[in-house]
């Protein structure tokens, strides 16, 4: 066990990102010196500090080749990644990015699986004048990375009720209650040294001197629709209403989480677990207890067995509950029965319970540019611009317009024809339910396509949904270029996992709901026999399918390895 600020470890046997973290001086480190240098590219030990304050080092993977054969160095570039509690978003703040991307960036913005917006391809001479107008546009990039809270999701519908309202409520609170308190951020970024001098730090009694052993993320998700996938979150608050329409409490879950890493199988993806119920006053105290048990006994030797699942498969969650009761002044009451629904994308229009109305507009694997038969992103400008409406990012990298009047909805509609962009409720059921997280050429962890592969292939499994006659019934996608799991693909119906360039690992069957991983189908399948490999699970569910049973259950029924019996060598080698 460590204390809050490290003291009592033993530095010396912890991982090099731990060490990095105790002598950074409170996210300080050497950035500010290192930003005044006239180099493309900060230290390592800056790099780790640097994802506390929303930013990670990346190159242009597309140009390493020609680099090396010139003998040049990477095309170093910064990916800034925003933090949006709830993903709502104001028209200056949208506005603000897009200016950010055209001038600094690489002209796009993407939106993530958790309701952030990032940035790619900003060079480090202009890092800080982009974070810093980030800034001005009243968001920040603290806590966008990092070994701390992340950006703290929640369902972004933006009905006008009493719920909602105080659902809200909540989720500011947590995002105070989970904020590391350095000023680190404002001295580097926005004050300069003055603030250092006449403003020291508070004392930070949850995260101390060396923050987590691994970042910790947390969803507020509502009691019947799970749009956030609470289960794959390290801290999950589940809403339940009472009788009046108001906030009764929360049911919290504990322990998700997604990421693993090839060929250890000591790393696996996990579906959280309840934990306990709590009234609504207590829901940020609570979370702080459960942070601070992660934070004491997390492992911080090895990061790769880090993350909060680790300590609850270790412990076990009687351990756990035990562990968070008793840094709690109250009692834990027992967890509730929870009811799911298929999840809601929240696209096309919407009543918001009030005379306005909002609308969910599909962004293909959230990025935002325009092509040659698209101007998403002029588009985007333009209702920002036009309607000031408030936006939010949905966890499924769509945006949704709201508190557009009746007029509004004609404007908004004309806007959208202009300029070429498709309307949600006109997309095959296949490609309005698919994700895929950038991969090439930003990310570093990537081993396969992700991004850049995913439109070709959706609509080559469309038609394969609509030749078995299941065009329009709900199937989700996901595609990641590495086992990392950002686009949740453990929890899809279908999963496409990048295993090396050109392949990757199928998995099947997990639910509408959220609530189950999926199995791995097939290893190793190439790109490009990927829908014919789904033709015979997907034409056998349209003639054997029981009524109202979807694809991943109907998999589930069927047995994911007894499909690949009956299909997948036949598929493969047809």
């Amino acid at each position: 066990m460590c204390d809050a600020c490290g003291c009592a470890a033993d530095l010396e046997r912890m991982s090099g990102a731990e060490q990095v973290k105790a002598r950074s001086n409170r996210l300080r480190g050497t950035i500010g010196d290192e930003l005044l240098e006239e180099t493309a590219v900060f230290s390592d030990d800056a790099g780790v500090i640097l994802k506390f304050h929303g930013v990670y080092q990346q190159d242009d993977r597309d140009l390493r080749k020609q680099a090396r054969k010139l003998g040049l160095d990477k095309h170093h570039m910064m990916m800034i990644r925003t933090r949006i509690p709830g993903g709502m978003v104001s028209p200056e703040a949208y506005l603000a990015h897009d200016r950010i991307a055209g001038a600094w960036g690489n002209g796009t913005l993407r939106v993530t699986t958790r309701q952030d917006l990032q940035l790619h391809g900003v060079l480090k001479g202009n890092l800080k004048q982009a974070i810093r107008a980030i800034n001005d546009g009243l968001l920040t990039t603290l806590g966008g990375c990092g070994d701390q809270e992340r950006n703290i999701m929640c369902c972004p519908a933006p009905w006008n009720d009493r719920l909602h309202h105080e659902i809200n409520l909540t989720l500011a609170a947590l995002v105070s209650g989970l904020t590391p308190t350095t000023r680190a951020y404002s001295e580097i970024w926005l004050d300069g040294e003055l603030a250092a001098s006449n403003h020291p730090d508070p004392p930070d009694t949850l995260y101390g001197e060396r923050y987590l052993p691994r970042k910790f993320k947390t969803a507020i998700a509502i009691d019947g629709d799970n749009c956030v996938d609470i289960y794959a979150n390290d801290l999950g608050l589940v809403a339940h209403a009472g009788d009046d329409g108001r906030l009764a409490g929360f049911d919290l879950l504990v322990g998700g989480g997604l990421g693993r890493t090839a060929n250890k199988p000591s790393t696996w993806p996990a579906v959280a677990q309840q934990l306990a119920f709590v009234q609504p006053q207590q829901a940020v105290e609570t979370a702080r207890a459960v942070v601070a048990v992660q934070r004491d006994y997390g492992d911080r030797a090895d990061r790769r067995h880090a993350r909060l699942k680790y300590l609850v498969a270790d412990r076990g969650i009687d351990w756990f509950r035990a562990e968070v009761a008793s840094r709690l002044p109250f009692a834990l009451e027992p967890s509730r029965r929870l009811r799911w629904g298929p999840a809601d994308d929240h696209l096309g229009w919407h009543a918001q319970g009030d005379v306005n109305h909002c609308y969910g507009l599909f962004v293909e694997n959230g990025r935002i540019h325009d092509t040659e038969t698209s101007g998403l992103r002029s588009a985007l400008r333009e209702i920002a611009e036009t309607l000031r409406a408030q936006l939010r990012l949905t966890p499924q990298q769509n945006i949704l317009f709201t508190n557009l009047s009746d007029g509004d909805r004609t404007t908004l509609t004309a806007i959208l024809d202009r300029w070429g962009v498709e309307r949600s409720e006109s997309l095959p059921s296949a490609i309005r339910h698919s994700m895929a997280c950038p991969a090439y050429p930003t990310c570093g962890l990537a081993v396969a396509e992700s991004e850049r592969v995913m439109p070709a292939l959706i609509r080559e499994i469309a038609l394969v949904q609509r030749e078995a006659g299941v065009a329009e019934t709900r199937i989700s996608y996901r595609m990641t270029g590495c086992p990392n799991g950002c686009t949740r693909p453990y929890l899809g119906d279908v999963g496409f996992v990048g295993t090396t360039l050109g392949k990757y690992d199928v998995y099947l069957g997990g639910d509408t709901e959220g609530t189950r991983l999926n199995e791995r189908y097939m290893h190793n399948v190439k790109l490009e026999e990927i829908p014919h490999l789904l033709r015979g699970p997907m034409f056998e569910y349209a003639r054997t399918q029981l009524p109202g049973e979807s694809f991943g259950d109907w998999c589930k029924r069927q047995g994911v390895a007894q499909l690949a019996d009956r299909h997948a060598l036949v598929e493969v080698t047809a």
